[in-house]
């Protein structure tokens, strides 16, 4: 069985999608710096010497640039480490070869290999490094062998492999698995054929938009959005009629892509719209695409789908919602830009309060076919309920109450009980903000025991996340970590992410981090 840690491990990590298919460099006939295989031997001898989880990933990496076979043998038995860190330090110099003799062993090692956490490690780094269709003796043989394995991680990884690299001609290959038994897999064929742009993907997409699994419908009509065709107009517009939530702004969306138009989620507009258009109309050229989307920039107007959920000035039509809430300690300081906080009527300028009258407000709004939940972080994260639940009265008033009893943790007013020498008292450890820790809960990230594919089918679909600071506590501080490893994860899950920031925060992160999992991102002020 699949690791928990490992399941980290089941999706590429290049910054972008279209990244892994794009056309790969080619490998050079022999290594661009010399192999070192006494350094391979240090390795092996000292790197079981080392316990600290830090010291053992910077040992890994000193393999990086190494092009020696007998690194890669090295290296393949740490894919199954149960550090998480360590095995993708391995499946990382393993997808960063230039050379044949290393990529060669390692397709003679998958070809041969078991253990199922290897092998999804192996293929990783495959995608990683977009070694398809480099001519690599038995690499596509080892993989259409994967393609029949029980394991669905496997199978998910062995479609990304085969794709990477940017043939479009692997698609025909890959139309089967839009049907394969476990949804990430469904989902991952999609993916992979949107990203190649290949006209196979309409049909299978077509095919999918009945698909059971919410997850591999908005992969259906996100591939359709990419592939833009005429014919998959009209069936989006019927999605309309049938799909409710979140994605009916992903059909919106598609469209928008597929037309140029604007009209997002205005279901009659896209209606009369093809009826007055479908004999005449012709997909724009990327040109005419980018043309149109810059006019209709200019003069867009804010449209909300009715029944919509709005929280700090971002609106979703999605019943499934988890709000995630920073009460770390400097969520207590009072803010700056005071004008753009003054029509809001709040019961004093502490980012604390402003943040729970809005939470307040959004979820005595929320309609009674809404499920939600609130998650509360700081150095710990405490959850309101253990799932989410109807918006019904009983449940907004216990919402309400959480909400009125959120209080920022070891803020700076603490700090003078630390000075009087009451220093349990200001609970200072309590209020750093553990941001990882926060997301990871939302997505339902396991970091012990066993995988089950019921964790990654979550019933969230869409998380509001608040913060006001830099990540300070946690397993991943660094917001590069925490960018990739969320992103990582999240393709897997498809959950919506919209970020919004008060205060004094990393701009880049959290656009980023909503940019890259659908999101959109808003900045309420200093």
């Amino acid at each position: 069985m699949l690791h928990a840690a490992h399941l980290l491990l089941l999706l590429p990590l290049p910054a972008s999608a279209a990244e892994a298919f794009a056309a790969p460099e080619p490998l050079v006939a022999c290594a661009p710096a010399p192999a070192d295989d006494e350094a391979v031997k240090d390795f092996k001898r000292y790197f079981k010497k080392i316990k600290e989880p830090a010291g053992r990933v910077e040992a890994v990496l000193t393999l990086l640039g190494n092009e020696s076979p007998a690194a890669v043998d090295a290296l393949v038995p740490i894919l199954r480490d149960k550090d998480p860190d360590v095995a993708r330090a391995a499946s990382r110099v393993l997808a960063e070869y230039e050379s044949r003799p290393p990529v060669e062993r390692m397709v003679q090692k998958f070809a041969s290999e078991k253990k199922e956490e290897i092998r999804v490690g192996l293929l990783d780094a495959m995608v990683r490094g977009r070694y398809a269709g480099l001519g690599v003796p038995g690499f596509d043989e080892a993989l259409s062998e994967s393609f029949e394995d029980k394991s669905w991680a496997v199978r998910r990884m062995a479609v990304l492999a085969y794709a990477a690299g940017g043939d479009a001609s692997r698609a025909a290959s890959l139309a089967p698995f839009t049907e394969d038994e476990e949804v990430a897999v469904r989902c991952a064929a999609l993916d992979a054929m949107a990203e190649l742009k290949a006209p196979e993907t309409l049909a299978a997409a077509w095919a999918r938009l009945d698909d059971e699994a919410w997850q591999v419908r908005a992969s259906a009509i996100q591939a359709l959005g990419k592939v833009r065709h005429k014919d998959s107009i009209p069936r989006l517009i019927a999605r309309f009629d049938v799909e409710e939530g979140r994605l009916v702004e992903d059909v919106g969306n598609a469209l928008d892509s597929i037309t140029g138009r604007t009209l997002g989620t205005r279901v009659d507009q896209w209606k009369r719209f093809w009826e007055r258009n479908a004999a005449r109309f012709e997909i724009p050229t990327d040109e005419e695409l980018a043309k149109l989307a810059a006019a209709a920039a200019k003069n867009k107007a804010r449209y909300v789908t009715p029944g919509s959920t709005s929280f700090g000035g971002i609106d979703t039509p999605s019943r499934s919602i988890l709000f995630v809430i920073d009460v770390s300690g400097s969520m207590e300081d009072l803010v700056v830009e005071r004008e753009r906080f003054e029509a809001g009527d709040y019961p004093s300028w502490s980012r604390m309060d402003i943040v729970k009258t809005e939470l307040a407000r959004t979820v005595e709004g929320l309609e009674g076919y809404v499920k939600f939940g609130i998650v509360a972080f700081a150095t710990d994260t405490k959850r309101w309920k253990k799932k989410l639940v109807p918006a019904n009265v009983i449940n907004k008033k216990s919402a309400l109450d959480f909400i009125k009893k959120l209080e920022p943790l070891g803020g700076n007013s603490k700090l003078e009980l630390q000075r009087a020498g009451l220093a349990g008292s200001a609970n200072l450890g309590a209020g750093k903000t553990n941001t990882w820790g926060a997301l990871s809960l939302a997505l339902g990230i396991a970091e012990k025991g066993k995988k089950s594919r019921e964790e990654y089918l979550s019933a969230v679909d869409t998380v509001f996340f608040l913060s006001d600071g830099r990540p300070t506590h946690g397993k991943y501080i660094d917001t590069k970590d925490i960018l990739d490893r969320i992103v990582e994860a999240n393709r897997l899950r498809k959950v919506v992410l919209h970020t919004i920031a008060i205060g004094d925060f990393s701009k880049a992160f959290m656009e980023q981090l909503a940019g890259r999992n659908w999101g959109t991102f808003v900045d309420l002020g200093k």
